[in-house]
């Protein structure tokens, strides 16, 4: 069963990871079709790498639960610790008396703009203090929010890469970069192929397939709607641009990470107010420390990932992300042992990295997780043993979901029940919106 994947990111390098490892036969029938010139270039490189085991609503809960588990025995089997940084963590809210209450959606702190800590479900406890890289802020609490065990941390394009890598490795072959342009149709209509164009070589080739497996990001709508031109269906998930660092501290080096066991920090915070927006913090394995949280709707879908940054790429924006990373984690000046807004902090932070992304977000506040049916897709037909199917929109849970939709997909391509209930997740039940 030829089978195509559209989108080289994490979830499509982790539903070819699951899909070659579970008929290692069929391998070299898995095509993954990516468009950007580097790989993982968008979330899939840039995001945080956090991992939550209970941080969703009902429907999505069973997928969250078991990607966690997922997470943990693959980076056992594979020194995970090492080879891309995989860490229990302890997830903390500083200045959120309300953390840990929780809300119906999965969702709502995205949308109101608040802290993701909201959508923690364990009981606050107030520390005395939080980790040491983390400068004490003036009338603020700090509480932690997580059970042992229940969060966890990674290098995203650390495991992007190993996942991607063994599927190659096992005969799936990577086509980059590349798009797909068209279907291939029999007289019936039935998809028997799909023609792609490599933008390096200005050629097109043709590949057999029987399976269609879309998991473009935030470009997902956009391949889907290319495809079926005249189906009536489309997929709401919209993009949510993201800036981020990647910084080195004084406070945080290889023998405080020594000191702590292994153990991360995550550090969600609404602080300082006057910011404007809900800075997220995580230590990382390597003595890394990366910040988020400055995020915006105004960006487009861009036609090529390289075109978000050389495009849309704002100074302003970055450093107000820098200058909040300084009052939260700079130096303190001499005598002072708390941080305010009237004596800034010295900065003696080491910036690796700098970041724009576009995480997709599904506006009903859980992804597309599912088989298409043949209905909804404009008169084309699958044949009986294959189908279209649909892996997008999990917003800033991507890295955290990615093994579970990996391994899920991967069942539902080859007609085994999943191990877990993902029809919350599916495609009917009014979920999509018809175009307008």
């Amino acid at each position: 069963m030829p089978t195509i994947i559209l989108g080289g990111g994490i979830i499509g390098s982790s539903i070819a990871y699951y899909l070659s490892q579970q008929d290692p036969s069929r391998a070299s029938q898995i095509h993954i079709i990516e468009s950007s010139d580097t790989l993982f270039s968008s979330a899939s490189g840039y995001a945080a790498g956090f991992l939550a085991k209970d941080w969703f609503e009902p429907s999505l809960l069973p997928l969250g639960e078991y990607s966690f588990a997922l997470h943990e025995s693959l980076a056992a089997e594979h020194d995970g610790n090492k080879k891309w940084g995989y860490m229990k963590g302890m997830a903390l809210s500083l200045g959120s008396t309300d953390a840990g209450s929780g809300g119906a959606r999965g969702d709502d702190w995205l949308r109101s703009g608040t802290s993701r800590a909201e959508t923690a479900t364990t009981k606050p406890v107030v520390l005395e203090e939080g980790p040491e890289w983390l400068t004490k802020q003036k009338a603020t609490a700090i509480e932690k929010i997580s059970e042992g065990g229940s969060v966890a941390q990674v290098d995203p394009l650390r495991l992007s890469h190993f996942l991607l890598e063994q599927a190659v490795s096992r005969g799936v072959k990577l086509h980059q970069p590349s798009r797909a342009t068209s279907l291939v149709t029999d007289s019936s209509r039935m998809v028997t192929a799909i023609k792609i164009s490599n933008h390096a070589t200005k050629t097109e080739s043709i590949l057999p397939c029987t399976n269609i497996i879309i998991a473009a990001g935030s470009w997902t709508p956009r391949v889907f709607s290319s495809l079926f031109p005249s189906s009536t269906t489309t997929f709401p998930i919209y993009p949510l641009a993201g800036y981020s660092l990647v910084i080195r501290s004084p406070r945080y080096t290889e023998r405080h990470e020594k000191e702590l066991n292994g153990e991360s920090h995550a550090v969600f915070t609404t602080h300082p107010p006057s910011c404007g927006f809900s800075p997220e913090i995580f230590s990382r394995e390597g003595s890394e420390i990366y910040i988020a949280g400055l995020n915006s709707r105004e960006i487009p879908v861009p036609e090529r990932v390289e075109d978000l940054k050389e495009r849309y790429y704002d100074e302003k924006e970055m450093q107000k992300l820098k200058d909040v990373t300084v009052r939260l984690m700079g130096k303190l000046p001499v005598g002072k042992t708390e941080s305010t807004d009237e004596i800034p902090n010295t900065n003696d932070l080491e910036i690796l990295r700098e970041g724009l992304c576009l995480r997709p977000v599904a506006e009903r506040g859980v992804p597309f997780v599912s088989k298409v049916d043949d209905s909804t897709l404009g008169g084309i037909k699958t044949a009986q043993n294959g189908g279209v199917f649909v892996a997008a929109g999990h917003g800033p849970w991507g890295i955290s979901l990615a093994l579970g939709t990996g391994s899920v997909v991967a069942d539902l391509v080859r007609g085994v029940t999943p191990a877990v209930d993902v029809r919350g997740l599916g495609v009917g039940d009014g979920k999509v919106k018809a175009k307008l």
